[in-house]
């Protein structure tokens, strides 16, 4: 699900309790990677920061997502070491 603020746009990417603290430990890595991907597939969307939610995390973006962007970065968390992936809700 996406939401967008008057300054800010959202990636909301529900999961269990475990996996936001395991994806926030590596943020910047993360980040790094999923932007890595996104400039690979020839997008001009970046991510800016990852926060936690209390229905796991939150990723912020410099534009409005688009399916293929959420599939970039949902596909990139499920396949992070050390992330249960049935507990990882699809977008």
């Amino acid at each position: 699900m996406t939401t967008k603020g008057p300054s800010r746009k959202q990636v909301i990417i529900p999961m269990s309790q475990d996996n936001p603290n395991i994806v926030i430990s590596c943020a910047d890595k993360h980040i790094f990677n999923i932007n890595r991907l996104l400039k690979f597939t020839k997008l001009n969307m970046t991510v800016d920061f990852i926060q936690l939610d209390s229905t796991g995390i939150i990723i912020t973006t410099n534009q409005v997502a688009l399916v293929l962007d959420m599939n970039i970065m949902e596909n990139y968390i499920k396949e992070s070491t050390n992330i249960n992936t049935n507990e990882v809700s699809s977008l």
